[in-house]
């Protein structure tokens, strides 16, 4: 019998990974409650000693030695409580306790706290000595107590009750501490349900939430499926442990790049900063500590089977990977990539760090972005406020002329003679006049189809009204070609 119950304790632990000394304690705080229940009484105070090996157990009464004055103080103040109840009059020490919170402020705080006599946990000295007179003050008297017999049905109801209450106690305990540790980790889960705005998580030994706010929209929850989640916040709530999940947090992308990057684990390559928009897009700025390794190649990979992977456990989400700087102007620009820039205005105030870019007409869209997603995570990456400003032809031009150290042009490009020269001017000016006509045409193409939709025109005619438009643009653009060829034979 005591083997199997040896076993019995041994296979609990195991199962929810509870020290033994834990067990123990529960059966032990169980035996007493169940003695109490039957054969003791109130005023006892129970401790049980179990042995795992035999199975059996002692019981103890265990109280503190205190002096005699105490206990003459406490029968005192009894026996005026008892009279004071049958004459249907306040004991007077309610009355002492009402005047004292009257008082002024600062008096109970400097008085030490009167200590009081407790029977259950108390004895006199002189009683202690009629029992043992060897006792001294201040010690315990312990007193073994026999059991008269087997526990009835009720008290071995209430040790099973005990056992119970406590186990989940403990077991709630260790897992709380469990995950407190892991808070800021990645953790392997699998979907359980959905209740509500809540997914149940299952992680072997405990059950996690992630809020319908922490989950990617493109995803599909399924239960039975797994996923990598980001343990956001570990609080020990009315049921136990609540351990709040997260997918869209930005820091599973550090936590990911670390699992799958040695260079990032350690520690030669470093994220600087990540921006993210879950299930879509993220931009994620990187530097290496040496100038022998590439911080992108090696977030990247080869053939991208890295990057590749941590994109397919996002569920397909677009990594934009890009190499931190330390001088601004070069970490905005390199930021808004794919698009190219032309140059970075900063600017610092009250307001904040504010960047005004300049772009070309072609990379405007591309350095917004689809609703302005681009820029805005460059914003986040950078911690700047980022414009986007499309950039005037005079401002195009000047970036694309060669210049010497005194910002003068470049003499080689000046060799080609001033009829080269006159003619490019006249090229220019002529495409010049070829643009402001087409300008100017499309103006008036966009007016008179305002008027035509105002005149209620039906869809055939506009059609008609469109073709005749293009025919008369292209015998427009027919009559300059001829006139330009024919100022270039006359300069020949």
């Amino acid at each position: 019998m005591a083997s199997e119950l040896s076993q019995a304790i041994q296979q609990v632990c195991e199962d929810k990974k509870i020290p033994i000394e834990s067990v123990i304690s529960t059966i032990e705080s169980a035996l007493g409650a169940a003695y109490r229940k039957d054969f003791g009484h109130k005023m006892q105070n129970i401790k049980v000693e179990f042995n795992i090996d035999t199975g059996g157990f002692k019981v103890f009464d265990i109280k503190e030695v205190v002096e005699n004055e105490l206990k003459e103080t406490y029968e005192k103040i009894k026996e005026e409580k008892i009279k004071a109840a049958q004459d249907g009059i306040e004991p007077k020490e309610e009355r002492d306790k009402k005047n004292t919170s009257t008082d002024g402020d600062g008096k109970e705080e400097n008085e030490e706290e009167i200590k009081k006599f407790n029977p259950k946990t108390m004895i006199s000295l002189d009683d202690a000595k009629e029992i043992n007179n060897k006792i001294k003050l201040g010690e315990e008297l312990v007193q073994e107590l026999e059991v008269p017999g087997d526990f009835g049905r009720m008290a071995a109801q209430t040790a099973k009750q005990v056992i119970i209450q406590k186990l989940r106690e403990v077991e709630k305990d260790i897992i709380f501490n469990e995950y407190k540790d892991k808070q800021g980790d990645l953790i392997k889960g699998t979907i359980q349900r959905q209740e509500g705005k809540l997914f149940l998580v299952d992680l072997s030994n405990a059950t996690g939430i992630m809020p319908i706010t922490e989950s990617i929209r493109a995803e599909k929850y399924m239960p039975g499926s797994g996923f990598k989640f980001y343990i956001k916040s570990v609080e020990q709530g009315s049921r136990g442990p609540e351990i709040v999940l997260s997918r869209t947090n930005a820091e599973i992308l550090r936590k990911l790049f670390k699992l799958e990057v040695p260079e990032i684990s350690s520690g030669t390559v470093q994220i600087k900063s990540i921006a993210r928009e879950a299930g879509s897009r993220s931009k994620v700025a990187v530097w290496a500590k040496e100038d022998n390794i590439d911080p992108i190649g090696s977030c990247v990979g080869q053939r991208g089977t890295r990057v590749q992977t941590i994109i397919n456990e996002l569920g397909g989400e677009k990594i934009d990977i890009i190499e931190w700087d330390e001088d601004p102007i070069k970490f905005i620009s390199k930021s808004l990539s794919p698009a190219k820039t032309i140059k970075v205005e900063l600017k610092e105030n009250d307001d904040g760090k504010q960047a005004k870019v300049y772009v070309n007409a072609d990379q405007l869209s591309l350095a917004i972005g689809k609703e302005g997603q681009n820029v805005r995570l460059a914003a986040k990456l950078t911690g700047w406020r980022i414009d986007i400003v499309e950039a005037k032809t005079e401002e195009v031009v000047e970036v694309g002329i060669d210049t010497d150290e005194n910002n003068n042009p470049n003499e080689e490009h000046m060799d080609a003679g001033s009829a080269d020269t006159d003619d490019k001017s006249e090229e220019k000016i002529e495409g010049d006049k070829k643009e402001e006509r087409k300008k100017n045409k499309k103006d008036e193409n966009n007016k008179k189809l305002e008027k035509d939709v105002g005149a209620g025109f039906t869809p055939a005619q506009k059609k008609d009204e469109g073709e005749k438009d293009k025919k008369d643009k292209e015998d427009m653009e027919k009559e300059n070609t001829k006139k330009t060829e024919k100022k270039k034979e006359k300069n020949k």
